[in-house]
């Protein structure tokens, strides 16, 4: 395979007049933030093969350090149907890279002395000051304790997966109607006791609401959208902007193709706001988000946490012997702290990452890192169905980048 040199970084002169959010950030060569040029471009052509053997329809990858983007290279289709390219300022489905978003918003009230980690979620809510646990052999008995707003944060509150739901229709009303419904169930195990990956943060969206007096939507985007100059990120589309989402993909004889027979793309607000999944965004927009959370909650003069707040997101708040398990089996040395894992133990972890890294992903394939022990922000987009599970048939893109971003980290010193 030949590697272009080039393609390992964008034109800093072409960078600056399409995105100028970005002018700002993008002032580094790769040499002077310890990178390769030749294995960023190894880097990005892994990720193009992906792309020419019919794996992907279209990527794209951004590496920041130090706060300066050094590598965006975007390859590929936006839609395998209609071949139309794959662009910078293309928007994503980031579905569960909502969650450390609805978190912020969260951690911004709790500075504000709207609510205390140890809460009971029914002092917030008072629709789930009587729930009940399911017991052995079908059995409903009475909870321990009340689950706490910290065990909500963190998956680990006793709420279900999120196909414990399916029949209970969680999202066919709006957030109270969701609440209503809940408050119905049982939960499926004790407080504390385990890390179940389900309706939490939608609860949490719910609470936000209650406690700022802004519609979800709002409140995001007058705290950290406007402020962080993410101009595309929200919970709709506008008609103006629609051709610009790339369309979502799957698989068919192992080859990529288009799903469904159109690109269906929300350009209204939606009746459930979902703090869960619910938000589209962009590349840029992401990473303009994530290197904030590196630099301590702030971007560009624009502070949206505390720099201690941001610390108490990022560390584990599991007890010993709960373990994330998003697919099975229990993934070893990862923590969860407040809507973000954390890489306890890189060895354990299987994992380049720097120790102490958070991080999350995407229901369609998208993917970031946060690397605070090399100052350094991933984040990748792709849009497939099912495009994170490893059974899925989407290739194993973040392990790849992994491998890929650190064995282009030539100098960490630098």
């Amino acid at each position: 395979m030949t590697i272009d040199r080039r393609s390992a970084m964008l034109s800093v002169g072409a960078l600056f007049a399409a995105h100028p959010a970005l002018a700002a950030i993008y002032r580094s060569t790769p040499e002077s933030v310890g990178f390769s040029p030749a294995a960023l471009a190894a880097h990005n052509a892994e990720f193009h093969a992906l792309v020419d053997q019919q794996k992907l329809a279209g990527v794209a990858t951004l590496i920041a350090r130090h706060g300066r983007v050094i590598n965006f290279d975007v390859y590929g289709k936006a839609d395998a149907a209609t071949g139309a390219p794959l662009r910078e300022d293309s928007i994503y489905r980031i579905a569960s890279m909502t969650k450390p978003i609805c978190g912020v918003a969260m951690m911004q009230l709790w500075e504000q002395g709207k609510w205390k980690l140890d809460d009971p979620i029914h002092k917030h809510i008072p629709e789930f000051r009587n729930l009940k646990v399911k017991g052995p052999n079908g059995t409903i008995v009475p909870l321990t304790r009340a689950p706490t707003m910290r065990e909500l944060m963190s998956h680990s509150a006793g709420f279900d997966v999120s196909a414990g739901y399916d029949s209970a229709n969680l999202q066919g009303g709006d957030l109270q109607d969701m609440i209503n419904i809940l408050a119905k169930l049982p939960l499926a195990f004790q407080p504390g006791t385990d890390w179940r990956y389900g309706p939490s943060v939608n609860i949490q969206g719910y609470i936000a609401e209650k406690l700022s007096g802004k519609s979800l939507d709002v409140l995001m985007q007058e705290r950290i959208f406007t402020p962080l100059k993410m101009v595309d990120t929200g919970f709709w589309t506008p008609p103006a902007k629609a051709s610009r989402v790339v369309r979502v993909h799957t698989y068919r004889d192992g080859k990529i193709v288009a799903q469904g027979a159109a690109n269906n793309v929300v350009t209204a607000k939606p009746k459930f706001l979902s703090g869960s999944g619910g938000l589209v965004s962009t590349a840029e927009d992401y990473y303009r988000f994530a290197q904030a959370m590196l630099n301590g909650g702030e971007l560009d003069g624009a502070r949206i946490l505390r720099a201690d707040t941001v610390k108490v997101m990022r560390t584990n708040v599991l007890r010993p012997g709960v373990k994330v398990d998003l697919y099975g089996p229990s993934q070893e040395g990862i923590g969860f702290g407040m809507d973000f894992a954390i890489v306890m133990d890189p060895k354990a972890a299987s994992t380049a990452q720097g120790q102490n890294s958070f991080y999350w992903g995407g229901a369609f394939g998208t993917w970031f890192w946060i690397d605070p022990a090399n100052d350094m922000v991933f984040v990748g987009m792709i849009q497939n169905q099912n495009g994170s599970t490893p059974t899925g048939g989407t290739p194993p893109t973040r392990a790849i980048s992994y491998r890929t971003a650190y064995a282009a980290l030539a100098n960490p010193r630098a």
